[in-house]
């Protein structure tokens, strides 16, 4: 008999947020949740459903087979067995923010070590992290780039109508024309070329936005760093084509299915529009790493932490996709 493939790791995120209940909510299996065990439990009480048998483990190898009859029990590396209280739901913390991150530090040694299949990662608050003291965090994506070795590493969101691949993060707004160039594009496509290769599509159609407004009117920027990245592209036997105008390419994508995905220069022009079309559905995919990583494609949401109201659609798809991303999977799938 083959022994079994090593589990799921999920991190609750931020206690005081919604993570610990869409995780929940999601009730996964074969997976290990990573996190304050007593968070969990509250998620239960929280939205008042039969919780499983939950299992505190210490490593992924420790999780239990699946009793012949049953459901299989929900193991929890637990972060938090003693110590601080939780913190109260609805408000970031600096304690929300010290087990959330205590959560993504082992999750992450996990990951690099190859001891779990994939890595789901539940809403973490950055005012909170920056209220324990923890400098630098900028997300999930900094982080763990940073942790992976400082490797190249995009954002895809994905939602059922339509993939978006940013060019740039989580960076003002003024400092986006420093940060254009044209290697880091050719790089996001490059990796969203092969991401959907990965993924099933034997022969992706790339569209990539400009930077500015009517691309070629205003300012150099498209014409200097972005169009010369689309050419090097189709050299290599990519197909992409732009710079767009992304007002008007979206719906082309969308309505018309022109395209598999679409590489956007900055977080609003490509988080907007895949939001809007499927909020409760977005999954955030991080390409480039060498283990497979996803996350639902929303915050914490500390408005609704404490009424159990939290929709878990976009948590369920990013395991969905993590599992089939993780059964795929080589020693670099994708970047």
């Amino acid at each position: 008999m083959s022994a079994p493939s090593p589990p799921i790791a999920i991190t609750l995120g931020d206690p005081a947020g919604i993570g610990p209940e869409v995780v929940a909510r999601a009730l996964p299996e074969h997976c290990l949740v990573i996190g304050p065990a007593a968070a969990l439990e509250r998620a239960f009480r929280l939205i008042g459903t039969a919780r499983p048998r939950i299992v505190r483990v210490s490593a992924p190898e420790d999780i239990p087979e699946h009793p012949p009859e049953g459901p299989l029990p929900l193991a929890v590396l637990d972060t938090h067995p003693g110590g601080l209280d939780l913190p109260p739901l609805g408000a970031p913390c600096a304690a929300g923010g010290r087990l959330a991150m205590a959560a993504l530090e082992r999750a992450t040694e996990l990951a690099l070590a190859g001891r779990v299949s994939a890595l789901v990662t539940a809403p973490v608050s950055k005012e909170a992290v920056r209220l324990a003291g923890l400098a630098g965090f900028t997300g999930h994506t900094e982080y763990l780039a940073r942790r992976a070795g400082d490797v190249p590493v995009r954002m895809m969101m994905a939602c059922p109508a339509l993939r978006v691949v940013l060019a740039t993060t989580h960076h003002a707004l003024a400092d986006l024309p420093g940060l254009i160039t044209a290697d880091g594009v050719f790089e996001t496509i490059r990796q969203t070329h092969d991401a959907l290769r990965f993924s099933g599509i034997d022969h992706p159609r790339i569209a990539v936005c400009g930077l500015n407004p009517h691309p070629g009117e205003f300012g150099t920027e498209d014409a200097d760093r972005v169009a010369p990245a689309i050419e090097r592209a189709r050299a290599a036997g990519i197909d992409a084509d732009g710079p767009h105008a992304a007002d008007a390419l979206f719906p082309h994508v969308v309505n018309d299915h022109s395209h598999d995905a679409v590489v956007a220069m900055y977080h609003d022009q490509g988080l907007v529009p895949v939001k809007l079309l499927g909020f409760t559905r977005t999954v955030n995919i991080t390409l480039g790493l060498p283990f497979v990583r996803t996350s639902p494609g929303h915050g914490t949401a500390f408005g609704i932490a404490a009424r159990g109201q939290a929709n878990a659609d976009s948590m369920k798809a990013a395991l969905d996709t993590a599992r089939a991303w993780a059964a795929r999977r080589t020693p670099h799938p994708v970047g």
